[in-house]
């Protein structure tokens, strides 16, 4: 199944948390905070405005992003468990450096 968002909504889906601490502490899967960075899956065409002009996102399939703790709303969809939320409950997207994707 497809799912596209409308407006300015996004699905994102969560990256994982460690499950270690530094100090190789293991964390159980029920004491674990959710993680606050996902990767955008899918994204809607955009807001519009107040002159009716469609307003693209600024964000699209594929980026890393973080998000408020308590941002979205969790769905499941084919057996995964997504977010869809607004783009305003992303705060940034995740850059990497060149030289960080080539030593990945």
């Amino acid at each position: 199944m497809k799912f596209r968002p409308l407006h300015d909504r996004v699905v994102v889906r969560r990256i994982g948390s460690e499950e270690k601490t530094a100090g190789g502490i293991i964390i159980p899967d029920t004491a674990q905070e959710k993680p606050q960075e996902g990767e955008i899956v899918s994204v809607g065409p955009g807001a519009r405005g107040d002159d009716n002009e469609l307003i693209p996102l600024d964000v699209k399939a594929g980026d890393r992003v973080l998000f408020g703790k308590w941002s979205g709303t969790e769905v499941k969809i084919d057996g995964e468990e997504l977010l869809i939320m607004k783009e305003s409950d992303i705060m940034g997207v995740i850059e990497t450096s060149r030289s960080a994707k080539k030593a990945a």
